[in-house]
């Protein structure tokens, strides 16, 4: 695929607001199911990058920083899968693969860029100290761009190198190879979902785990709703959990309403 100079920039320029998310804005653009679908209409495939990027997220759905340790990042990762499938036409769980040595590679540009910033802050503390909220505004957006810039360029020099490079590589590589990657993305995402119920499930959980498990095989094998099978489930989960939410509300003002409690009610 022949990429303009527009669509480079428009990738430059998304990844830098991503990363910029990420840590500040905090808006969830940088999430893949949204970076996948916007580098999908950047390439003119918008059907494949929300493929892709739903596929991501799924991968990514229990990750999270501890302390000062970072896992693999979703925003290039996310984006590098995108850019593999729309405009490498590789399989999905493929390209999802393939981007995970460029999430790790982001890993470590999290990591230059905390090392980068940590001699500002000292810059920050002797503005806080003197109130000037002009020079906090200007370290921000500098320690802000350095972030950004980090990020896009990452991402930007590796999307050139894959359009001059990219498809020799992708068309050298053995059937049994791309086998093995789309075996190993599937895998993924039931990873991903894996560590994320291993954090939030307790005892209490189990039953509504089993519950959505036992309606999905039901819901899949039905042709009528098999298509959207998963909206279906999360219908039926909100509404489970919009009304548990109002019985343990209503429950709780009902116990401190400071009515009569001589009859015991």
């Amino acid at each position: 695929m022949d990429v303009s100079f527009v669509q480079v920039a428009l990738i430059f320029v998304v990844t830098f607001i991503a990363a910029i998310d990420q840590f500040d804005f905090l808006e969830s653009l940088y999430q893949p199911i949204v970076t996948g679908a916007i580098v999908g209409a950047i390439l003119g495939d918008v059907q494949t990058g929300l493929v892709v990027g739903g596929t991501y997220q799924l991968m990514t759905i229990g990750n999270m920083p501890i302390g000062g340790a970072q896992p693999p990042n979703a925003v290039i990762g996310g984006i590098m899968a995108a850019v593999f499938a729309c405009s490498l036409n590789m399989d999905v769980n493929v390209a999802v693969a393939a981007a995970i040595p460029f999430a790790l590679l982001g890993q470590y540009g999290v990591t230059l860029f905390f090392t980068l910033r940590a001699p500002m802050l000292e810059s920050f503390r002797a503005a806080a100290v003197k109130a000037d909220t002009k020079a906090i505004t200007r370290l921000t957006v500098i320690s802000e761009c350095i972030l950004g810039l980090i990020f896009a360029a990452i991402v930007t020099l590796f999307f050139i190198g894959g359009q001059a490079f990219g498809n020799a590589v992708v068309e050298a590589i053995p059937e049994w190879v791309n086998t093995g990657l789309s075996a190993g993305g599937g895998m993924m995402k039931f990873v991903g979902f894996a560590i994320l119920l291993k954090i939030m499930m307790n005892r209490d959980m189990w039953g509504f785990f089993f519950m959505g498990f036992g309606l999905a095989l039901i819901a899949v094998n039905i042709p009528a709703i098999a298509g959207p099978a998963l909206l279906i489930l999360t219908f039926i989960g909100f509404g489970i959990a919009f009304w548990d939410f109002q019985q343990q509300t209503e429950l709780k003002g009902a116990a401190f309403d400071g009515g009569d409690m001589s009859d015991g009610i």
